[in-house]
């Protein structure tokens, strides 16, 4: 052995004894030499080599394995190397306790969400969306039933009912009142108050606007809070009848406490400053102030919150009014024996009450009465007030605040109170924007209607639990709306049908956790990266994903090559042309499309808008804008293919930023704003999988780990979807497959690490599922993302062999078919075709060795609903057409301007 090859073997099992050789990582021999050794390992990866003289190469170690550092023959045990097992559990453990930190800060205040009760069958609710929709009891199951105020009257925060009356109030203070309209279905029209107004407003012309409301205790009338600080009544609605109670001298109203609970005709209202007045318009005078007299409380200020009235807590002949302070304390004002006084109950420890639930007796427990209360961090206390005075509740031996914690992966919203719809059923708003049940054992649930009643005899054993209810697709989740049809999911009337197996024939593989897995796992938005899961992007990863973009359906489409520059195909005047589209910089790809606009990235990573402008185009730098971020990602569609874009008020593009977070640009009326939604906890994100296509509201990406999330632009929530650690996704686009509006069933496609097709499925009767289809052959991989989705049930993929394959639906059982690549003597180039006209005769263009008909992996396109565009490996585009119901044939080829293979094109210059 040479000196040289020699000192490099020392200095290999040098290093080989004390840190071994890292798969995918790098190792700098000056670094570990002026490193500080603590004799402590950390193991970072789960693939290990050492050198093997005997073979002279690298050898992969099976694991576990002791490191041991030797010197001078002396060899000490330093540390292990642990399976991947064990790497993924203390990943999983680490993660936990970050977890567990961010679950324990404060979550935001959702103003638009409420729950009213119209019966024990009908409750209606407002959404963190500020749609209105109804959870009726059918009969049979739960059904939903969407009430949506009209657009122009914006966003609902509360619902009221009074004598059969429905009442909306919107975000902007006007009240709305359900009709029928003379087709009998129901409508909202306008139900302004009279105008109560200072002179400045009457000055202003400014309307009366509500901010809250409560019904009174005898479900007659309904007392308001203005934005100006009265108190306004409606007395009776047909004809409508409203009185201004005005406001308390030195105050204003700002929450309604109670409703004439206490005493008919009296109202207890709460100023922006904490203090609690009382309102009777019998006495002299009508606003009178309830003032602390049992020494000085720092946080005796009240928090602007409808409180809870129960009876019979201070004696036979008692009232209390039940209220939480602004620091979060729970406090009483009790009322016995005509006199008034102040009692602080506290709060748990370590924790700040936001909301208290009205709620009935305990009929469970004959020696308490029940309040229970949610928190900041989205939790739900109860606590035990005793019914008889005088006992002491610690020689009785019961906790007074029982913690309820809150559902699995999920957490009560902020300042909502729940909803009592039975004895010992709660309905809570969570925070994000589905619905829980907090009901006794085998009373309540989402499959149990309102007469089922519990065995009373084991009252002693019973104890609450959680169920989560789904929200429909206005806040982002998966309930369906109810149906005319005859059957189950009935609006009115629910009938029980036989199972209808919804579900299809596959011969793949099904992957799905036992019943104990939990969909979906929350997660909190990350706004410092610390991932150890680093990926390195593929070369030119923009630009073949996003090379090929439509702008107008069967009429033009972009074309971006790997120069950088900008072509257009269009037709015009019964000639497809080719226009080039000048800009300073060259681009990496097209990445949305939106109302005629074209968005695309440069190779620095900045968004630019190409669109029409007066007689001309313009470029609109995006990144230059306030808070504009570098980008290397976008949505891979713009909505579902043969669907018209529904344009609204709220309409955004997402992108991902070089950094590994979502980014949303806000398009809609050109209001152009930037928001960054950050990432997951621990997870820098690759790819937008979907954005709104398959669910409304909700951006689907794929992390750098190769795990599947999802953000919910409305709660602004990420959440993890439960995913095998054996399954990693590749970080490419995916395609979505919803084959009606109306259904929310569908599948979300996409690419596994190794090149399978992976299905990711709803259904409302098995909930989410894995579904592994695997490859067209065991000698074709999957090359590139997958292509679009046609006809509700047919996908193209490109294969590692350079041709096209389809996945497709034959009564119920999926099929591969192979569509193989454009063959010369089957296919005239478009190009030709034109250039033939004049030239008869000269179609030698395919013995050029540049040309290669095989088709390249570059993310394909649907030029229409019955055509898709592939790019091939000489630079060349093929286009697909559809001729029967699973039947594709190759129709054209077209030359493009970079292409060696066909000199030929038509071009212009785009101004």
């Amino acid at each position: 052995m040479s000196e040289r090859h020699l000192k490099c073997f020392i200095w290999v099992s040098f290093m080989l004894n004390y840190f071994l050789v890292f798969g995918s990582s790098l190792c700098c021999p000056t670094q570990l030499l002026h490193q500080k050794t603590d004799g402590k390992f950390e193991q970072k990866t789960d693939r290990f080599w050492e050198f093997d003289e005997s073979s002279n190469s690298w050898v992969e170690v099976e694991l576990p394995l002791d490191l041991f550092s030797c010197v001078n023959g002396n060899c000490t045990k330093v540390g292990s190397v642990q399976g991947r097992e064990f790497a993924v559990a203390e990943k999983e453990n680490l993660k936990g306790k970050e977890s567990e930190e961010n679950w324990n800060m404060n979550l935001p205040i959702r103003k638009r969400i409420s729950l009213t009760k119209m019966s024990e069958t009908s409750i209606w609710v407002t959404g963190v969306s500020g749609s209105i929709y109804e959870r009726f009891w059918n009969g049979v199951q739960w059904v939903i039933a969407p009430h949506d105020l009209p657009v122009s009257a914006g966003r609902a925060i509360s619902v009221f009912i009074v004598n059969q009356t429905i009442l909306a109030l919107s975000e902007s203070g006007n009240l709305y009142q359900m009709q029928l309209s003379e087709s009998s279905q129901p409508i909202w029209l306008e139900f302004a108050p009279p105008s109560y107004t200072t002179k400045k407003e009457e000055e202003q012309n400014s309307p009366t606007q509500i901010t809250s409301g409560v019904v009174s205790h005898d479900g007659e009338r309904i007392y308001f809070c203005t934005k100006n600080g009265s108190l306004l009544e409606l007395t009776e609605v047909e004809p409508p009848r409203w009185e201004n109670h005005g406001r308390p001298p030195g105050g204003n109203v700002a929450a309604i406490a109670d409703a004439a609970t206490i005493r008919p005709e009296v109202i207890l209202t709460i100023s922006s400053t904490g203090d609690l007045y009382e309102y009777d318009k019998s006495s002299r005078p009508s606003w009178k102030k309830h003032i602390w007299t049992e020494g000085s409380r720092k946080d005796a200020s009240l928090m602007a919150s409808r409180g809870c009235s129960i009876y019979g807590v201070g004696g036979a002949h008692s009232i209390s009014l039940f209220l939480l302070t602004k620091g979060g304390d729970l406090v009483e004002r009790r009322l016995h024996q005509r006199k008034w006084k102040w009692i602080v109950h506290g709060s748990p420890v370590d924790h700040q009450l936001t909301s208290i639930t009205p709620v009935l007796e305990d009929e469970w427990n004959e020696r308490f009465f029940s309040l229970f209360l949610t928190t900041a961090i989205g939790s739900v206390f109860q606590y035990r007030c005793l019914k008889y005075p005088g006992i002491d509740q610690e020689k009785d031996n019961q906790e007074t605040w029982v913690s309820h914690e809150h559902p699995l992966h999920a957490r009560a919203a902020r300042n909502i109170a729940g909803l009592q719809i039975q004895a010992g059923r709660i309905l809570f708003a969570l925070d994000d924007g589905r619905l829980a049940e907090l009901h006794l054992q085998g009373l309540g649930g989402d499959n149990t209607g309102p007469a089922h009643q519990v065995n009373t005899r084991k009252k002693s054993t019973l104890k609450y639990m959680w169920s989560t209810l789904d929200a429909p697709e206005s806040e982002g989740w998966n309930a369906e709306y109810c149906m005319e049809q005859r059957g189950p999911t009935n609006c009115m009337m629910g009938i029980k049908d036989k199972p209808f197996d919804v579900g299809l024939t596959r011969s793949m593989t099904r992957r799905k956790g036992g019943q104990a897995v939990q969909t979906y796992m929350s997660l909190d938005s990350s706004s410092g990266i610390n991932t150890m899961e680093e990926y390195v992007y593929p070369k030119n990863w923009i630009n073949n994903n996003f090379r090929l973009r439509v702008m107008h359906g069967g009429k033009s489409f972009f074309l971006i090559t790997e120069e950088g520059l900008i072509f257009e195909y269009v037709f015009n005047e019964n000639v497809w042309l080719w226009l080039r589209h000048e800009h300073t910089t060259a681009m990496s790809g097209a990445l949305g499309n939106y109302n005629g606009s074209l968005f695309l990235v440069d190779t620095q990573g900045s968004l630019f808008i190409r669109e029409r402008h007066a007689n001309g185009l313009i470029w609109i730098n995006c990144t230059s804008m306030r808070k504009g971020k570098n980008i290397i990602g976008g949505r891979p569609w713009d909505g579902a293919v043969g669907r018209l874009q529904k344009l609204t008020t709220e309409d955004s593009l997402f992108f991902i930023s070089k950094n590994g977070r979502l980014l949303q640009f806000t398009v809609a009326l050109r209001k152009f704003k930037w928001k960054d939604c950050k990432n997951p906890t621990n997870a820098k994100l690759a790819s937008i999988v979907d954005q709104e296509v398959f669910r409304e509201n909700i951006v689907f990406v794929i992390g750098r780990n190769g795990r599947l999330y999802q953000y919910n632009k409305v709660t602004e929530l990420w959440h993890e979807h439960y995913q095998s650690q054996h399954l990693i996704l590749s970080r490419l686009p995916g395609t979505v497959m919803r084959r009606s509006p109306s259904s929310l069933t569908g599948s979300i496609f996409m690419v596994s690490e190794d090149g399978g097709l992976v299905e990711y499925q709803w259904s409302s009767l098995e909930g989410w599922n894995w579904v592994e289809h695997g490859t067209p052959s065991k000698s074709v991989v999957l090359a590139g993302p997958p292509g679009p989705c046609l006809e509700g049930s047919q996908l193209f993929f490109i294969g590692s062999d350079g041709e096209v394959y389809l996945r497709y639906l034959d009564q119920s059982t999926w099929k591969w078919n192979s569509f193989g690549f454009p063959y010369v003597d089957n296919v005239v180039a478009e190009n030709e075709r034109q250039v033939a006209e004049k030239d008869e005769g000269n179609v030698n263009y395919y013995s050029n060795k540049d040309c290669d008909s095989k088709v390249a992996s570059i993310r394909p396109i649907p030029f229409s609903e019955y055509s898709v565009i592939f790019e091939l490996r000489d630079g060349r585009l093929a286009e697909m057409q559809q001729v029967e119901e699973t039947q594709w044939i190759w129709s054209r080829i077209i030359g493009t301007p970079t292409s060696l293979c066909i000199a030929s094109y038509w071009t212009s210059i785009a101004s």
